[in-house]
């Protein structure tokens, strides 16, 4: 046989093994998300995740098919793991977006470095803030009186701890009742009706927040950059089952091959991303660059 021709049949080979690894012999890429929690997922295709899925779908030759479930307790094991009525085919085959290390799957290298911001609306007082930790700088009598918004067990509740502002806090709860309400949601409205002053949360979170109230007057996002001793920055991957490498190496191939493009995605939404170094690469969410 033709070198060339030998070639050709091993590549195609090849694809049809790391297909089928993941369970995409009929060219579907199966996507496991959250049908409303913006700005990451939506089952109208407007998250940013659902962005990224449609480029590695195209990449690939595939369409994108969701299997939607509410992230919260359960999720993995109602997605990634559970097997369709035939029992054949798992339902989807990636999470696009877990933490690095995640113990519930198996991750591939990271495709986006982010990290917690403060979020302020447009208030005389705030104007002067460069940076998270400005916020201690201001007068006594201000500090005092604020309402900052966090949510249990985050590091927005332990920088208040550790600067004695935990009085000051407005704690909401990390996962509500409701499978439609997500941190987004709790911070828009509490903020939007001056129930809190400010909020601390995850910074595609409050980019995207942000972005959302642009106009004058406008809300920022102010990021907290890397602290020794609270953890604020974060490296997400994509999840997949353990055990499906050739899938896992697929996927990491692809990002490496296309990083600037997932973050021109992540720019539209503001995001505040970090480089390996913990340094801010997007200066700030609010302007975009």
């Amino acid at each position: 046989m033709h070198v060339g021709a030998t070639l050709m049949a091993c590549a195609m080979a090849c694809a049809v093994a790391l297909s089928a690894a993941a369970g995409q012999g009929d060219n579907v890429l199966r996507v496991c998300a959250d049908p409303d929690n913006l700005p990451l997922s939506h089952q109208s295709g407007e998250g940013y995740e659902n962005k990224i899925a449609e480029l590695l779908a195209r990449d690939l030759g595939r369409r994108v098919e969701y299997t939607y479930f509410p992230q919260r307790m359960g999720f993995v094991r109602n997605t990634l793991r559970q097997k369709d009525a035939t029992g054949k085919q798992f339902r989807c085959d990636v999470i696009i977006g877990v933490p690095k290390g995640y113990e519930l799957t198996a991750t591939t290298q990271p495709y986006m470095h982010s990290t917690y911001a403060l979020l302020l609306p447009a208030r005389a007082e705030f104007a002067v803030l460069k940076t998270a930790q400005d916020l201690l700088r201001l007068p006594p009598e201000k500090l005092s009186s604020l309402r900052v918004g966090v949510f249990a067990r985050s590091p927005g509740t332990d920088w208040l701890l550790r600067n004695n502002l935990l009085q000051r806090a407005v704690v909401y709860a990390a996962q509500s009742g409701d499978p439609a309400e997500n941190p987004a949601d709790t911070v828009e409205r509490e903020l939007g009706a001056g129930n809190i002053d400010a909020a601390i949360l995850w910074g595609p979170m409050a980019g995207f927040l942000a972005q959302r109230h642009g106009a004058s007057p406008a809300w920022r996002a102010v990021p907290f950059l890397p602290d020794p001793h609270i953890r604020f920055n974060y490296e997400i991957s994509m999840g997949v089952r353990f055990g499906e490498k050739q899938w896992q190496d697929e996927l990491d191939a692809w990002i490496a091959g296309h990083q600037a493009q997932v973050n021109e995605i992540l720019a539209t939404f503001r995001i505040p991303l970090l480089d390996a170094g913990g340094n801010l690469i997007q200066a700030s969410p609010e302007n975009g660059t």
